[in-house]
């Protein structure tokens, strides 16, 4: 390291020489005068980086600024070295969530199977105006204090601008389009292109916004084509076979979710029986450099996670699958094939689905059920998942996912570990640092 200019201390907020650039100390007025920084310096019981720990003796080093300066060895960081509880990581990133939904928190009991779900939100999400802003509120609060730093979120109207207009946290709004049939297609379309622009108007970048289609079992094939010529190149969503409902809808044009469809005036399914499974009927339809987050992927296939992956790359798609196991077990008391996906080498996210369909909103949790439900799993990988992939899948990693020189991700602390895993009783908090 030297190369490498690493700040010494004689307080814990102000610089006095670099160990290894040729600036010798004369004094510290004229060393201040040199180095007028402010820093502040972190150690933990592990240090998570965004990619992996790193000795144990490591101390992170930012400015005044939460702008991350270094990663130095205890011995060389000076005193006053501020020590937390646990793992000390890069904010979190959580890749799918629905804040709109807010409102439907513990309204829908767990275990009502995925169908009775979706017919529950559609039939109980009109609530008083006043009431879905304050639980949108305290949604955005509560992940703010649980180190949460970006969010991929889900919107069907324009419930959520105002806090996103005024969060700290940073969100990739996907607008998300609900459009059965190639009649209505234009309408529909034209109807979220209108929600779409309110939000690029009302809530300036970083924050960004996109049109995403819901699921295939609500967007015909033209509104998916209408979809794909508006996306190129952008990140997009699809909630992704959830149920194996959703692959005999295309197989054969039955199945439970004529249960759902039947709510909206439908006897019969309105889309094209294809034969095929929901994804390889869907995915076809893009094909303009899009990145796709696949979301849940609860009942996938061993060969359609092959056919996804072959065809993305034969068609300059980027595909990112993102878990969120306890949504999935709140509603299907089911886990995806986690293990699948990685011995494929897919890369990997996590969310917290909305609050009709969770506990909380609390990626630590989702992390935990992970480790839990598979256990042979490093706690590093899913570190992973939850910071550098996240902030990358999400076009975020210019600034937040990892502790590389430069960036601002975050600080947070995990505590309640119990023999270097997570626990029951495990938390992260942010640490209130500059960001």
């Amino acid at each position: 390291m030297a190369d490498v200019c690493v700040p010494m201390f004689v307080s814990s907020q102000t610089s006095i020489y670099c160990s290894s650039c040729a600036l010798q100390p004369r004094g510290a007025a004229n060393l201040i005068e040199n180095h007028p920084m402010r820093y502040r310096k972190f150690k933990a019981d592990q240090l998570f980086d965004g990619f992996d720990f790193r000795a144990e003796d490591s101390v992170l080093i930012c400015d005044e600024k939460g702008r991350i300066e270094n990663i130095v060895s205890g011995a060389g960081a000076g005193g006053e070295v501020e020590t937390l509880e646990g793992i000390l990581c890069p904010g979190l990133i959580n890749c799918h969530c629905h804040v709109e939904l807010s409102h439907l928190k513990n309204v829908i009991p767990p275990g009502t199977g995925l169908i009775n779900f979706l017919k529950t939100v559609v039939q109980k999400r009109d609530f008083d105006a006043d009431i879905i802003q304050g639980e949108i509120e305290k949604a955005e609060q509560e992940m703010f204090n649980n180190g949460i730093v970006a969010v991929g979120d889900i919107s069907n109207q324009a419930d959520a601008i105002e806090m996103k207009r005024k969060s700290k946290i940073r969100w990739h709004t996907f607008i998300e389009v609900l459009s059965i049939t190639d009649e209505k297609a234009e309408a529909n379309v034209g109807h979220y292109k209108k929600v779409l622009a309110a939000h690029l108007e009302h809530i300036p970048a970083p924050h960004r916004s996109v049109l995403s289609p819901h699921a295939p079992y609500t967007v015909s094939p033209k509104s998916f084509e209408m979809i794909n010529e508006a996306s190129a190149h952008k990140i997009l969503s699809v909630h992704n076979q959830e149920h194996p409902a959703e692959d005999e809808l295309y197989r054969s044009g039955k199945g439970e979710f004529l249960e759902l469809l039947s709510i909206f005036g439908f006897t019969s399914s309105p889309f094209p029986i294809t034969g095929s499974s929901s994804l390889r009927s869907y995915l076809p339809h893009f094909n303009r450099g899009q990145k796709i987050f696949l979301v849940h992927n609860t009942y996938i296939p061993q060969d359609d996670i092959v056919f996804a992956k072959n065809y993305a790359q034969q068609n300059n798609l980027s595909l990112v699958f993102c878990l969120c196991p306890n949504a999935n077990l709140y509603i299907e008391n089911k886990t995806p094939p986690v293990n699948e996906f990685r011995k494929r080498g897919c890369r990997l996210v996590l969310g917290t689905d909305s609050y009709s369909s969770n506990w909380q909103l609390d990626i630590c949790r989702e992390m935990y059920t992970v480790q839990k439900n598979f256990p042979e799993i490093p706690l590093a990988e899913i570190l992973c998942w939850a910071t550098s992939n996240g902030a990358t899948a999400l076009g975020q990693d210019d600034r937040l996912g990892s502790f590389n020189k430069g960036k601002k991700p975050g600080l947070v602390a995990i505590s309640g570990l119990e023999n270097g895993k997570l626990s029951e009783s495990s938390k992260a908090r942010r640490i209130d640092c500059a960001w």
